[in-house]
């Protein structure tokens, strides 16, 4: 037997002791769940040495071990125990893994897991950092371990949760890890080992490596997605998710569906209630784990399904992929891209029948992840055409919390539409009182009332849909001639002299100023040039990519039927100053309800010398 070396002492990275001071200090209802996050830390380290023995052979340590978990408890001694046959670590992995947070260290992070944390400790896994919930009911921790390498020592880490921790080399370990929890006064019910096998079977009777406590397997292994869907109960379906997601929520759509052409498969897919990118927990990471005759390929693979299906949860089998298949060969795999065509084909077919079936459930999921799908329809051309019949908007003839599709729309378009029109309002602008709207509302027009400059994006990008055209209500390149309002017009003439005057008064502000053919009831408004929208150019204003101006050659459009435009022709013969007060206060005001106004306050104050000037006239 080796002899101990002297133990050295090292202290936590700060957001391990912020961690710490979570899971130490806060009074929780669920303090069962670091048993979850312990049996999960142990069959993933189960897995990585069942991978990493594909290319070392009987070249590790103890090969004749069983890849299991061990549970042990102590109620005399107030002790709670795993243990596993695991990849095991080395001084460098005790190090970067109990001591510190990788790629996450940083203030952001730690306020986020804070906030939830305190609401519910269950999110703690989902954050990489499921160990230190042991610190919930354990004074003490020590962790001894042995990397899988055959000329690997073993090493003995423990810490109280009081900011450091120590490490010292033990030489005569088995491979694998074992944890020992010095449990709190508190906590004493996790020494019992009928305590600890309910949590296993209420958080872990999934996990595809045997559990042992008391001399007993206490974990099923039942692999749902082998089994007929017809087969599948909805209680299977939610004990089933909520293990692949780790928290304690149901599934929102579950697809469960057996395929042998053109390749074998057998996929159990979820879809969460919510969306955590929107709750603002940073970019989601592929959830869909990849098997091989009921044989973990590799979890989470980021090829599996294409980067804007991220938020799905579940696993994919193909009894076509060979067991040994590495990580490396995976990348370049032709088959694995085959299942990822089958797998997303087969997914968007099914959101497309929820949404005939079941619409308000189909509402809902777009809701929470429709920005995805939009995601994929900007980046995935092989599925482009599906997507498109996936989103849903608003439209200028729908109630508030009502959707349609584009089917749907071109289906209610009148004889002699020809393109599908679209809008991104202002926020605080009604589609009423919108002038770029006025034109379609006279011609009987729908128009889709899209959310963001996202959406201008990707229909722009889109380009048309069942041979329509997808074209913004505020592009340049619409024109309505057969529209007009009431009142008498100025003439051609001096509608010309006007605008040449607006351009010249106005300078640099604007490209151009042109009599318009589509304004109905307002006096004018800014139009752009190209496809760039006017939400498009919102979002560039506000990068910082403008400076001080909208972007692009924008177009003044008057209305020479309009009184204000009218009355300005006649003031600036008598009145030129004031006449180019008001020319500037117009384009402001434009500039405004296309949301597009960047220097309100001198908007403000010119709107009160104009005011004082008006009170003065005669």
């Amino acid at each position: 037997m080796t002899a101990a070396a002297t133990p050295e002492t090292h202290v936590f990275q700060a957001e391990v002791r912020q961690i710490l001071d979570i899971v130490t200090h806060s009074i929780y209802t669920d303090r069962d769940v670091f048993v979850r996050e312990l049996v999960s830390n142990a069959a993933d380290a189960l897995e990585k040495f069942r991978h990493a023995a594909v290319t070392a052979g009987d070249d590790v340590a103890d090969p004749g071990a069983g890849l299991e978990i061990t549970l042990e408890t102590d109620d005399a001694a107030k002790l709670f125990i795993i243990r596993d046959t695991g990849i095991g670590m080395t001084r460098e992995e005790l190090m970067a893994g109990l001591g510190t947070i990788a790629h996450s260290g940083t203030r952001s992070f730690l306020a986020q897991l804070a906030e939830e944390a305190r609401r519910d400790v269950s999110v703690i896994g989902k954050f990489g950092v499921g160990f230190y919930s042991a610190f919930m009911v354990a004074q003490k921790v020590t962790v001894e371990t042995r990397s899988y390498r055959p000329d690997a020592p073993g090493y003995l880490w423990e810490s109280t949760g009081d900011g450091s921790f120590t490490i010292e080399e033990r030489g005569d370990l088995p491979r694998g890890t074992r944890i020992t929890l010095h449990l709190k006064e508190d906590a004493e019910e996790f020494a019992r080992a009928s305590t600890i096998r309910a949590i296993v079977k209420r958080y872990s009777s999934f996990v595809p490596f045997p559990i042992h406590l008391g001399g007993e397997v206490v974990n099923t292994q039942q692999a749902l997605w082998a089994k007929a869907p017809k087969d599948v109960s909805a209680d299977e379906h939610r004990e089933f998710y909520k293990y692949l997601h780790g928290s304690g929520d149901e599934p929102l759509l579950t697809l469960h569906f057996r395929s042998d052409s053109p390749i074998d498969l057998k996929a159990l897919l979820y879809v969460p209630k919510e969306n955590v990118e929107r709750l603002g927990f940073g970019k989601m990471s592929p959830g869909t784990d990849l098997y091989c005759r009921k044989v973990l390929i590799e979890k989470h693979p980021e090829n599996l399904l294409p980067e804007w299906l991220r938020f799905v949860r579940g696993v994919v089998d193909s009894e076509d992929l060979p067991l040994n298949l590495s990580r490396e060969s995976m990348q370049d795999s032709a088959l694995l891209r085959r299942i990822n065509s089958a797998v997303t084909g087969r997914f968007l077919r099914f959101l497309a029948e929820t949404a005939k079936d079941e619409p308000a459930r189909y509402a809902e999921f777009y809701d929470s992840f429709g920005v995805f799908l939009k995601e994929g329809l900007a980046n995935d051309f092989a599925h482009r055409d599906q997507l498109a019949k996936l989103l849903r908007f608003r439209t200028t003839r729908t109630g508030a919390d009502e959707r349609i599709g584009l089917d749907e729309y071109v289906a209610r378009m009148p004889e002699g539409q020809k393109d599908i029109y679209f809008l991104s309002l202002p926020e605080g602008i009604a589609p009423e009182t919108n002038p770029y709207l006025e034109a379609f509302r006279a011609k009987g027009y729908e128009v889709l009332l899209t959310s963001d400059a996202g959406d201008d994006f990707v229909l722009a990008n889109l380009g048309q849909y069942e041979g329509k055209g997808l074209l913004s209500a505020d592009s340049p390149l619409v024109k309505f001639d057969d529209v007009a309002g009431e009142g008498e017009a100025l003439s051609d003439d001096d509608a010309k002299a006007l605008c040449g005057w607006l351009k010249t008064s106005l300078g640099d502000r604007v490209g151009s100023v042109r009599s318009s053919a589509r304004l109905v009831d307002s006096p004018a408004m800014v139009v752009g040039d190209g496809m760039m929208t006017n939400a498009m150019r919102r979002v560039m204003t506000a990068m910082g990519r403008s400076a001080g101006a909208p972007l692009g050659s924008l177009t003044l459009e008057i209305n020479p039927r309009h009184a204000i435009v009218r009355q300005l022709h006649a003031l600036r013969a008598q009145d030129e100053a004031f006449a180019k007060a008001l020319a500037e206060q117009l384009l402001d005001s434009t500039l405004l309800g296309a949301g597009l106004l960047t220097d309100v306050g001198a908007m403000v104050a010119r709107m009160q010398e104009l005011m004082l000037r008006a009170s003065k006239r005669d």
